[in-house]
C-alpha cells in the first residue's frame, strides 16, 4: 500500500450482527418474574464493555481520537454504515464493531472524546506504508471535534532477536519486550511526515487474543499519554495569573498593616471579595481539566503493569520514557491546582480579618454615636426640666388671673366682704404647689411608660 492509496474499504455482502443478537438482553430482561432495575443490563454489560478483539500478523491499525463535543454523533455513524451497508449501532451505543470489505472499523465513544481505528493488511514490504491522516478521513465517519491523537500500529512477525527498527527517530526511542518477552515493542512516540504516531509490535510467542489485547493497551497507552498532557498548557496558562494575585495580596496585606480607617478597610475588602471571585472562577474552570489529568495517568499506568515490560539492552522502557515525560507535567498541574486551593484559603482568611476590623471599626463608631446620643438626652433631660419650671410658674400665673376675676366678680355681686386682691394674693402659693404637684405627677408618668 502506497502514501496515496486507500485501505480496502469496499462494503461486505452481509451484515455483521443479526437483529436476534441485538435484542437478546431486552429479551431475557422480558422472561424476568421479578421487576427488573432500569440500570441492570448497562451495569452488568459494562464489565463486557470494548472486548479486546484478536488480531494475528501481519496488520496495520489507523487509530485516531477526536474531541467528542458535538450531538448527533450516533447518527452520522448510522448514516455512514447504511451507506456501506452494515448494521449500525443501536441508540446509546458506545462501541461499534463494522467490517468493510478487507478492513474493519471499531468506533469507540468515551467521556470526553471518540476514537475510531481502522484494521488493515499491510504490504509485504513496508507496514507503515499508508496514507495520511487527510486521506484517511475520506474514509472514516464524520469525526465529532478535532483530532487528538493520531497512532499508526503495525504488527508484524518476529524473524530475529529485534524487528528492524530505522524507521524510528532513536534519540527518543523506546524498545520493550512486552508480555514476559512474547513480543517486541518499539516506539519513539513522534509523528511521522503522514501525521501519524508510529508503534511497531513484532510478536513472537503470543497467540490471536493476548495479541489483540496488547495492540489494543498500546494504542490506550498512546492516547491516555496525549490526553494526560491537556492539562499542561492550562496549567501554563494559570501560573501568571496566580503569580499576580499573590503579589496583589502581599500589597493588600501590607496596606491592611500600614493603614488603617473604616473607608481603606471598605476599599480593600472590596478588592479581596473580587480577587477570591477570580481565583474561584480559575478554580472551577481548571477542576475537570486537572482531574482528568489525574484519571489518564492512573490510567497509563495502568496500562504500562498489565504490559509487562521487560527492558531491551541499548533501549529505553516505554514506562521510563513516559515517566520523564509525562509525571513532570502531571505534577506541575498538582501543584496549580494546590496553589489555587492555597491562595484560595489565603483570600478567604483575609478577607476574614479585614471583616473583623471593618466590625470593630463600625462597633467603636456606634459606641461613639451611643455616647453622643446619650448627650444629647442629658441636655434635652435639662432643658425639658428647665421648660416644665418655665410652665408652672405660666399656668400659676395663668390660674391666679381666673381666681383674681373670680373673686372680683363675687365681691360686686354678692357683696363679699374680704378684698379681692388680698384674697388673690393668698391664693398664689397654693395654686403654685398645686400646679407643680399636677406637672410632677404627669412626668413620672411618662417615665413609668
Amino acid at each position: 500500500m502506497n502514501e496515496s492509496a486507500p485501505p480496502d474499504v469496499s462494503p461486505p455482502a452481509t451484515p455483521q450482527e443479526t437483529p436476534a443478537q441485538a435484542s437478546q438482553a431486552s429479551a431475557s430482561q422480558a422472561s424476568m418474574p421479578f421487576a427488573v432495575h432500569p440500570l441492570r443490563d448497562l451495569v452488568v454489560g459494562e464489565v463486557h464493555a470494548r472486548p479486546f478483539r484478536p488480531v494475528e500478523a501481519p496488520r496495520v491499525l489507523h487509530h485516531l481520537a477526536f474531541q467528542s463535543d458535538a450531538d448527533g454523533e450516533i447518527d452520522y455513524l448510522a448514516r455512514f454504515c447504511k451507506a456501506h451497508g452494515v448494521l449500525p449501532p443501536g441508540p446509546g451505543a458506545r462501541h461499534h464493531v463494522m467490517t468493510l470489505g478487507g478492513a474493519e472499523l471499531r468506533w469507540e465513544r468515551h467521556t470526553e472524546f471518540t476514537t475510531m481505528t481502522l484494521s488493515v493488511t499491510p504490504p509485504p514490504d513496508d507496514p507503515f506504508a499508508a496514507p495520511n491522516i487527510s486521506s484517511l478521513a475520506a474514509f472514516l465517519p464524520n469525526p465529532p471535534g478535532p483530532l487528538i491523537v493520531a497512532t499508526r500500529l503495525a504488527l508484524v512477525t518476529l524473524d530475529g532477536d529485534l524487528p528492524d527498527l530505522e524507521m524510528f527517530d532513536h534519540s527518543s526511542l523506546c524498545v520493550t519486550r512486552a508480555d514476559a518477552g512474547g513480543a517486541v515493542v518499539a516506539t519513539d512516540f513522534r509523528p511521522d511526515p503522514s501525521g501519524f504516531t508510529r508503534i511497531l509490535i513484532a510478536n513472537a510467542t503470543l497467540p490471536a487474543a493476548r495479541t489483540g489485547a496488547l495492540v489494543q493497551r498500546m494504542l490506550e497507552i498512546e492516547t491516555y499519554r496525549t490526553l494526560v498532557l491537556l492539562g499542561l498548557p492550562e496549567a501554563q496558562r494559570i501560573r501568571p495569573v496566580l503569580d499576580r494575585i499573590e503579589q496583589e495580596l502581599v500589597g493588600l496585606t501590607e496596606r491592611m498593616k500600614s493603614e488603617s480607617g473604616l473607608a481603606l478597610s471598605r476599599e480593600l475588602l472590596e478588592r479581596l471579595v473580587a480577587l477570591a471571585a477570580e481565583v474561584e472562577a480559575e478554580t472551577a474552570g481548571t477542576a475537570y481539566r486537572f482531574g482528568a489529568t489525574r484519571a489518564y495517568s492512573d490510567l497509563v499506568e495502568q496500562r504500562l503493569s498489565a504490559i509487562i515490560e521487560n527492558r531491551v539492552a541499548g533501549f529505553g522502557s516505554i514506562a521510563g520514557f513516559l515517566a520523564r515525560r509525562m509525571n513532570p507535567a502531571v505534577s506541575t498541574c498538582e501543584m496549580v491546582e494546590r496553589r489555587l486551593a492555597q491562595l484560595s484559603e489565603k483570600l478567604a482568611r483575609t478577607a476574614n480579618l479585614l471583616r473583623t476590623r471593618v466590625d470593630i471599626e463600625l462597633e467603636s463608631q456606634n459606641r461613639d454615636l451611643l455616647q453622643s446620643m446619650n448627650r444629647r438626652a442629658r441636655m434635652q433631660l435639662r432643658l425639658q426640666q428647665t421648660v416644665e419650671g418655665l410652665s408652672v410658674a405660666a399656668v400659676s400665673y395663668y390660674v391666679v388671673g381666673l381666681i383674681g376675676y373670680l373673686v372680683k366678680g363675687g365681691e360686686k355681686g354678692f357683696q363679699l366682704p374680704f378684698d379681692p386682691a388680698i384674697a388673690t394674693a393668698a391664693t398664689v402659693p397654693f395654686v403654685v404647689l398645686l400646679v407643680w404637684f399636677v406637672v410632677r405627677r404627669i412626668r413620672r408618668g411618662h417615665s413609668a411608660d
